[in-house]
C-alpha cells in the first residue's frame, strides 16, 4: 500500500549553482509513503503526515542557504556556531556568506537539482514516521508557469522569523498592468533585470568597492554578512518584502509611463504575492 500527499508544502530557499552563482528557489512538494496497515487501517494519519514533513522541511531546507559541499572553489567552516562559506565564481569573483549555522544547509553533491535535494531528505525522513512505513518518496516541483519569472534572493533584518536570513530567496513570476492591459514585453524586461539577482536594501550596503557588494545586518538570529558581485545585485532603499518590491515597481514603471494607470502583481514564490498601483 501507498499513501500520497500532493502538494503538501512549499519550500523557498537560495542555493550555490556551479555556474550561475546566488539562486533563489521554489519548490512544490510531493510525498509518498510505502507501507503496512496499522491497527487504525492506515499507513499512517495524513494530519501527522504533513505536520511531521513541513516541520522537518521549515527546520533543514526552506529559508536557508543550500550549499552544495562537493562543488569546486568551495570552502565552508563552522565555527561556534557560525558558518562561512567562500567561493569564487568561475569568472573569478567572490561569494562569501557568514551567518548562524541554522541559516545554511550543507549538501554532500556536486550540484543542488531538485531529485538530489529530495534523495538527501528521504534519508532523513523515514525516521519521522511508525514502524509501519517502509519507505518515502519525495519530490519537489517547480511551479509550471506560462509567463515570465526570476529567481531572487534576499533578507529581511526586520522580519522576527527564518524571512531575516540573508540569503534566502524565491523563483516567482511577475504580472504588469498598464491601463488594464497585460504589458509581457515589460514583464520579459523586469524579469531580465531580477534574472538571478540579489535584491539589497541601501541601509545594509556596507561597501561597493572594488566590483563588489557587501551586506552586513544583526537580526534575532544574529550576525549576517554577505558579499557578492555587485553586477548580481539590485538596491532598493526599503526592506524587499514583496509588498515593497511590488510597490517600487510600480512606481518605476509610472515614472516612465507617466499617464498610464500601472498596476503590478509580485509574486514571493508560488501562489503568494502583493499587488501595488500606480
Amino acid at each position: 500500500m501507498k499513501l500520497f500527499v500532493d502538494n503538501l508544502t512549499h519550500v523557498d530557499f537560495s542555493y550555490l549553482h556551479p555556474e550561475r552563482g546566488l539562486l533563489g528557489e521554489s519548490w512544490a512538494v510531493q510525498l509518498v509513503l510505502d507501507g503496512g496497515l496499522d491497527e487504525q487501517g492506515m499507513i499512517c494519519d495524513f494530519g501527522v503526515v504533513k505536520r511531521r514533513v513541513k516541520q522537518w522541511l521549515d527546520t533543514y531546507v526552506d529559508h536557508r542557504l543550500v550549499v552544495p559541499t562537493g562543488m569546486p572553489r568551495l570552502k565552508l567552516d563552522t565555527v561556534a556556531g557560525m558558518t562561512e562559506v567562500n567561493w569564487q565564481y568561475p569568472e573569478g569573483e567572490r561569494f562569501y556568506c557568514r551567518a548562524p549555522e541554522q541559516a545554511i544547509a550543507a549538501v554532500p553533491v556536486a550540484e543542488i537539482s531538485a531529485e538530489g535535494l529530495a534523495e538527501w531528505c528521504r534519508d532523513q525522513l523515514l525516521a519521522l514516521f511508525p514502524d509501519q512505513v517502509k519507505g518515502v518518496e519525495l519530490k519537489f516541483m517547480p511551479e509550471s508557469i506560462e509567463g515570465h519569472f526570476y529567481h531572487y534572493s534576499h533578507g529581511l533584518q526586520q522580519h522576527e522569523g527564518n524571512c531575516q536570513r540573508i540569503a534566502h530567496g524565491h523563483r516567482s513570476s511577475i504580472e504588469i498592468y498598464r491601463n488594464g492591459q497585460r504589458d509581457e514585453a515589460l514583464e520579459g524586461a523586469w524579469a531580465g533585470h531580477f534574472r538571478d539577482i540579489y535584491i539589497g536594501t541601501r541601509t545594509h550596503l556596507r561597501s561597493d568597492a572594488n566590483h563588489e557588494h557587501h551586506y552586513a545586518y544583526t537580526a534575532p538570529q544574529g550576525n549576517f554578512e554577505l558579499i557578492l558581485p555587485a553586477r548580481c545585485c539590485y538596491l532598493i532603499d526599503v526592506e524587499t518584502t514583496v509588498e515593497q518590491i511590488a510597490m517600487y515597481l510600480a512606481r518605476t514603471i509610472k515614472a516612465e509611463y507617466m499617464h498610464d494607470a500601472v498596476v503590478v502583481k509580485a509574486f514571493e514564490g508560488i501562489g503568494k504575492g502583493a499587488i501595488a498601483s500606480a
